[in-house]
């Protein structure tokens, strides 16, 4: 059995997910397996993936599943993930050519059933690392520890199958699409430390139609997904601030879906009834940012 699996969500991303596919081609360590979960797309994903499976000298699978969302591939995938690692890369990005290397060598050193995992770098295609590097000395740290101690950017994450597996799969709500990934981060959080790697393991293109370009439509799709990720961040969220932070998400998220039980089903009713006039300012700017949007459009 192969050491990592290697997962890509691809949602009408033909025309990028090619470059994800060339860059495992060149991979210096084959010590790994590629696991492609379309979720619902209308275009030529399926064939293209199938073709790879033919010529490949790796293993590829694939699974198509309705339309679900990004959680819900994720959801999908590390039901069908049977390797000790795991790592996405999403269909618009792609890994350097020693990534795959890295992370077997690294974990192979240093990993323990102390660690969930590793937590490394992100990097644009000219090689600038996205967000901080790892400050000098940090060799673990919780995803949320190292935001809360002045952190920044994206980061790749590389997750023990197991303990990822042990904790709920992200809920679908019906007629949404988006759950924040970082749920489960944080649960893990509570229990686990990661394994810090200052090195890039993928090269990230943001799409114009990728989730990053579309948060305020998000926002306003997606109110139940959103207020169901704020509860949980209002527990395990580091800092005071941030927990308040969150309740005002929390407040905007029920008056767009509608929930008028959002105080009586907040874990933070106190802090919750504080957030409720600042909540109330960012439903109304998220409502006119989608308005604008939508004028804008058709314009």
């Amino acid at each position: 059995m192969k050491t990592l699996t290697i997962f890509t969500p691809a949602y009408n991303r033909a025309h990028t997910i090619g470059r994800t596919y060339e860059s495992l081609c060149r991979q210096t360590s084959r010590d790994f397996e590629w696991l492609v979960v379309d979720d619902g797309s209308s275009d030529n994903t399926a064939e293209l993936v199938r073709g790879w499976i033919a010529e490949a000298d790796f293993p590829i699978r694939y699974i198509r599943q309705d339309n679900q969302g990004m959680h819900g591939a994720h959801n999908t995938a590390y039901a069908n993930i049977h390797t000790e690692l795991n790592v996405c890369i999403d269909s618009d990005d792609w890994m350097p050519d020693d990534a795959v290397e890295k992370i077997i060598t690294f974990w192979r050193d240093r990993g323990s059933a102390a660690y969930a995992g590793i937590v490394a770098l992100d990097q644009r295609e000219d090689g600038e690392i996205i967000g901080s590097r790892f400050p000098a000395g940090m060799t673990d740290t919780t995803l949320q520890g190292f935001y809360a101690s002045g952190g920044s950017g994206d980061k790749k994450l590389v997750y023990r199958t197991d303990v990822i597996c042990k904790y709920p799969e992200y809920p679908l709500f019906e007629g949404e699409r988006y759950v924040g990934l970082a749920y489960k981060y944080m649960l893990i959080d509570r229990d686990y430390k990661l394994l810090t790697l200052d090195e890039p393991l993928v090269t990230v293109e943001y799409q114009q139609d990728g989730s990053s370009y579309n948060m305020y439509r998000q926002y306003w799709n997606n109110p139940r997904g959103f207020a169901f990720f704020r509860r949980t961040e209002m527990v395990c969220a580091p800092t005071l601030k941030r927990r308040f932070e969150s309740c005002v998400h929390y407040v905007s998220s029920s008056i767009i879906s509608g929930n008028r039980r959002f105080l009586q089903e907040s874990p933070q009713k106190l802090l919750t009834l504080a957030a409720c006039p600042l909540g109330l300012l960012w439903y109304l700017w998220i409502r006119s940012r989608v308005k604008s949007n939508a004028k804008m459009k058709i314009g």
